[in-house]
């Protein structure tokens, strides 16, 4: 049964109000005034307040106040002969639920009562529900046994609830995505949106609309307005994978933003502020570039607040267990399958170029072609070998060929081997071949690649 508090200094009316709300249902406490009202709410809280506006000794408007300091989320519902649209104001502004002049019908209060009551039900149990997410979102989503990872966690834990800058490192396949993640559930900005790009992904020409917006007819088949990742991400996290293949125009436009907390949307005529916090990952060397002049020093600086370094799976061959046993309960769905012991020793053994992702993707194929309930060392393909010398990054050495010799087609055959080696990752076939990514997609432009 819901407790109602009415607050009136007018007996009779209080009366007649009392016996309607006991009729819906309703356990009522009455008091005479703004001083005893208050004492009743403090003495038994109530789910909802009424409240008289012109009281002896303390009026409504300073009840309500009090009551609002004092417990924000029980709502109060303001009556009064004195209705105006100043006082509707100040009262809803004071955080009145709703506001009715006398005289009121007897059915129109019976609802608000009940929208008043249901609300603030709703709103408790969406409370209980976000503080149980929070609850779980707590727990970091990594799995691990090495002490190399309980130091990433550490520093995780230590560093999320801030709003520090974040650069995370680690070759591709580690997890860097988790960790900015696991950064972002852990913060108070955790109710609000993760927004994560790929910078490397996008084209060059597309890069700048994508993070910070353009205005209708900013260019061509700009057919309407867009917020960029910054605007949509407001409020909330940003996180800027591969940053280290953002062009040098654009990242001077990323250290105004870090540097003014404002964005300069494409095509627009003012800037517009954003609250975010920036998270970035990459798997080169960002201090290398920067001092090799291929990444702003500056930006650097200001990425690179709190490092973190994921390091890769051959580093901490101790959390292949337990990320292994991870995977076939993921892919297994429920089954009950057992790993041989000597497939797990040759797991360890290896040596995870592609790191996570790489042990993912195998325990996938395992668990979904095995012939039981067993994994086996027979089913697990091939331990690789060293690479083939032609793979070798070194120089192209040996003859020529007889006859005439197409510079083109070498370069195409270059091209097209090094997209193979790195499986369509422009990126990083990009940096293999030591040119910058705008070149190479020129360069699969022309070939038809």
């Amino acid at each position: 049964m819901s407790r109602i508090l009415l607050v009136d200094d007018d007996r009779s009316l209080r009366g007649v109000l009392a016996f309607a709300l006991r009729e819906e249902g309703y356990e009522v406490d009455e008091g005479a005034d703004g001083e005893e009202g208050l004492a009743l709410f403090r003495e038994r809280p109530p789910d909802l307040m009424i409240t008289d506006l012109k009281m002896p000794r303390m009026d409504g408007m300073a009840l309500l106040a009090a009551v609002r300091s004092e417990a924000p989320v029980i709502p109060v519902l303001v009556l009064t002969a004195y209705g105006t649209i100043e006082q509707a104001v100040e009262a809803m502004r004071l955080g009145a639920f709703h506001y009715l002049t006398k005289p009121y019908s007897r059915d129109e209060l019976r609802i608000v009562v009940a929208n008043a009551l249901e609300g603030a039900r709703l709103r408790a149990e969406n409370r209980d529900l976000r503080t149980r997410l929070r609850q779980r979102r707590g727990k970091i989503p990594l799995v691990y046994a090495s002490s190399a990872m309980e130091v990433v966690v550490d520093v995780v834990r230590r560093v999320a609830p801030t709003d520090a800058t974040v650069l995370v490192t680690g070759e591709s396949g580690t997890g860097k995505e988790l960790i900015a993640r696991a950064l972002h559930d852990l913060s108070d900005r955790w109710e609000n949106r993760f927004v994560a790009i790929n910078c490397g992904a996008l084209p060059k020409d597309l890069v700048e609309s994508e993070l910070f917006g353009h205005t209708k007819g900013a260019f061509t088949g700009a057919t309407r307005d867009k917020p960029g990742k910054f605007q949509l991400a407001s409020g909330g996290t940003l996180f800027l994978d591969e940053i280290g293949d953002l062009a040098p125009e654009l990242q001077a436009k990323l250290l105004r933003v870090l540097e003014t907390g404002e964005v300069d949307v494409v095509g627009g005529r003012e800037a517009v502020p954003v609250d975010v916090r920036l998270l970035a990952a990459t798997n080169s060397d960002l201090g290398a570039a920067a001092a090799a002049g291929r990444f702003r020093e500056d930006l650097y600086y200001r990425l690179h607040v709190v490092p973190i370094r994921v390091p890769p799976l051959r580093e901490r061959p101790e959390d292949i267990p337990a990320l292994w046993e991870h995977f076939v309960a993921l892919h297994g769905k429920g089954e009950a399958i057992r790993t041989d012991p000597d497939l797990m020793n040759r797991l360890v053994r290896m040596p995870w170029k592609g790191n996570v992702r790489e042990l993912a993707n195998l325990c996938q194929r395992m668990v979904l072609l095995r012939r039981g309930d067993t994994l086996r060392l027979e089913d697990a393909p091939a331990e690789p070998g060293p690479s083939h010398p032609s793979e070798s990054p070194g120089p192209l050495v040996g003859s020529l060929p007889d006859g005439s010799l197409s510079l083109a087609k070498v370069e195409e055959e270059i091209i097209r081997k090094a997209l193979f080696k790195f499986e369509g990752n422009k990126s990083r076939a990009a940096r293999y071949l030591g040119i910058p990514r705008h070149v190479l997609l020129y360069r699969l432009k022309k070939y038809g690649i």
